[in-house]
């Protein structure tokens, strides 16, 4: 019997409202059922919306975004479910990525000054993900960008610096329209994690076969 991993659950969730959004009406913005569902924004909350924390970690509306992210959650969340097993790998992925929302809430609303400003996608998650793994094993071989070699934790450790010069230049009015303040959300809570919950049984994890 093929067991179905909550990972592929998860993208498929994702791709599912991926396509909600390419079908939904986009003539009246403030009244788009997704745009008030499935985009989190201090507005937002502030509004009572609270659950838009959550729903906007499985939502994509440009598929560049969409095939990115799932491509990478694939990699590591069907290794990190494998370890974790999948009920905690699940109650991870939710909280890292409620966490990572919030994040984002808090820096748009009191950093950047610009608490309407919204955002979508598992990024922050995903973040929580590499962070645990790249802890879990920083000798491991991953290839940046798909073509450079790199150790895992040292690679972590430069999307962590990016994601702090990339919110430094958006503080300063700069910078790409990315949600570097969820991504340093989900990252803070992949390290809480590890060394609150996993760093005890370290060596039951290093001993757990990477591969399916």
């Amino acid at each position: 019997m093929v067991k179905v991993r909550a990972t592929n659950i998860i993208i498929l969730i994702n791709i599912t409202i991926f396509f909600f959004w390419n079908v939904s009406d986009f003539q009246s913005l403030e009244d788009n059922w997704m745009f008030q569902n499935f985009l989190v924004s201090w507005e937002g909350l502030t509004q009572g919306r609270v659950w838009i924390l959550l729903t906007s970690v499985f939502s994509h509306n440009a598929f560049f975004h969409l095939f990115l992210n799932m491509y990478v959650l694939f990699n590591f969340g069907t290794i990190l479910e494998r370890v974790l097993g999948t009920k905690k790998f699940i109650k991870f992925y939710l909280t890292a990525g409620i966490i990572s929302s919030l994040a984002h809430t808090l820096v748009s609303a009191f950093l950047l000054d610009k608490p309407g400003l919204p955002a979508l996608g598992a990024s922050g998650a995903i973040s929580g993900l590499i962070l645990v793994f790249s802890l879990l094993y920083p000798r491991q071989i991953l290839l940046l960008f798909g073509l450079i070699p790199i150790r895992a934790l040292f690679g972590a450790l430069i999307f962590v610096g990016l994601d702090l010069w990339g919110l430094l230049m958006q503080a300063e009015g700069g910078g790409l329209p990315i949600g570097h303040g969820a991504h340093l959300g989900g990252a803070i809570y992949g390290i809480y994690y590890y060394f609150n919950y996993l760093k005890p049984q370290r060596h039951y994890f290093l001993n757990t076969h990477l591969n399916p």
